[in-house]
């Protein structure tokens, strides 16, 4: 189903997300703002109760507004314990629900209250309601649900928040539908992953199983569009939060005991699926240029025709156009967690850099960095070596590190420096 879409409308097959934790992410979906501004920079923050959100701007442009799924904003505390404010496996009250004031089917933390079979969520009425059968079936059928009650008599804004593809983090296993192995079976690792092991090789078949469940899913959402008559006038947009690198980067994290797959700046953990089809996106294009998902609220706002002027990015639709002559290809990420880290990445290289000595769940920012690593995209697409410290690169450090400290600047952090470690 996503690739029919992508052929009816615009794909963007350089999409990065600004943020690769659930968390940070999905704060920067609901404000278009990256995660240092809103301070919802790790997981077990909350987004702040008077945030500037897309759901409360489309309600004051007469939109109904609905969320399905995963929420992951509304409990806050430490990092690595139990919440001081903790709606993990409880409901979640209206005030904390980032303006949707409508249809709720959603757990603040949807792996703690379901598996890949089965679980629960709550309601915009704060009642728990059960679900059976495969998590990512079940999700969509509350937005069929929404769908099958909706009456036209407003526009609508709606958010399915999916989980998967997702590590469970209980039973540290990817939980495709059953048959997945099987079905799976005889799938090709990406060049990175084959080079560097970690637990692709057991997993990727589930992780398999899981995207082909979304993409069986979005073809449900899109007949029901269709036979609501809603389909032609409704701008569907496709995306992810982050990838995973399935434990091959971030070795320090491992080691110091803490399980990462996805908090880094590589390709595998930033690169995400971006298609978006309706009113001002159609015509089968294919768009090259890198792109940051920080810029998907601004364009959804804008081709409703509000102003978004206050959040981060770009208007998509803008650069779908080719209407960007004279500016910068470069995206720009913030890494939390496993470390303090930043990078910054053009079509032909990728510059991280980390804080020395600063944890990523206890501090948020920086006001000195170091180099972490460069890699030349054009002859190492894979990503396996680390010319940081080779003298051949040195001017393109230092124009990677200048590149990093202007993001910097220009997300609104903090002035810093970048040193050699």
């Amino acid at each position: 189903m996503l690739d029919g879409l992508a052929r009816d409308g615009v794909l963007f097959e350089n999409a990065f997300t600004p943020q690769p934790v659930c968390g940070p992410c999905r704060a920067v979906f609901q404000t278009g703002l990256y995660p240092t501004r809103t301070g919802v920079y790790r997981n077990n923050r909350a987004l702040p109760l008077d945030a500037r959100t897309t759901a409360r701007a489309f309600t004051a442009h007469g939109y109904e507004t609905a969320y399905v799924g995963k929420w992951h904003l509304a409990s806050e505390g430490a990092l690595e314990s139990t919440p001081a404010m903790d709606y993990h496996t409880v409901a979640i009250p209206l005030e904390r629900r980032g303006g949707y004031e409508g249809f709720w089917r959603a757990a603040d933390v949807l792996e703690f209250t379901s598996h890949g079979y089965d679980g629960y969520v709550f309601d915009e009425h704060m009642q728990r309601v059960d679900f059976t059968g495969y998590r990512a079936d079940c999700i969509t059928d509350f937005g069929l649900e929404f769908l099958d009650g909706y009456n036209g008599e407003k526009p609508f804004f709606l958010t399915i928040s999916h989980i998967e593809p997702h590590h469970q983090n209980d039973r540290n296993h990817y939980e495709g539908p059953d048959g997945s192995k099987e079905r799976f079976r005889d799938f090709q690792l990406p060049d990175d992953l084959a080079a560097l092991g970690g637990d692709a090789r057991e997993e990727y078949p589930d992780y398999l199983g899981q995207c082909r469940s979304l993409d069986d899913n979005l073809g449900r959402l899109v007949k029901k569009l269709k036979e609501k008559g809603l389909y032609d006038n409704t701008l569907i947009a496709f995306v992810s939060d982050h990838g995973s690198h399935f434990r091959t980067r971030n070795q320090d994290a491992h080691k110091n005991g803490y399980d990462d797959y996805k908090r880094s700046c590589h390709t595998a953990c930033l690169r995400v699926p971006l298609v978006l089809h309706g009113p001002g996106f159609l015509g089968g294009k294919r768009v090259k240029r890198l792109v940051s998902t920080v810029s998907l609220p601004k364009t959804l706002l804008t081709a409703a025709g509000m102003d978004a002027g206050w959040m981060d990015g770009e208007d998509l639709q803008r650069v779908a156009k080719g209407d960007m002559d004279g500016q910068p290809e470069v995206v720009f990420a913030q890494i939390s967690e496993s470390r303090v880290g930043r990078c910054v990445r053009t079509p032909d290289f990728l510059y991280a850099a980390y804080a020395p000595g600063k944890h990523g769940g206890e501090h948020m920012d920086s006001d000195e960095y170091a180099d972490d690593f460069l890699y030349d995209l054009q002859n190492d697409p894979a990503e396996l070596n680390n010319v940081v410290a080779d003298p051949a690169y040195r001017d393109t450090l230092l124009k990677m590190r200048a590149e990093l400290l202007r993001q910097l600047n220009k997300a609104g952090e903090r002035p810093a420096r970048i040193v050699t470690p």
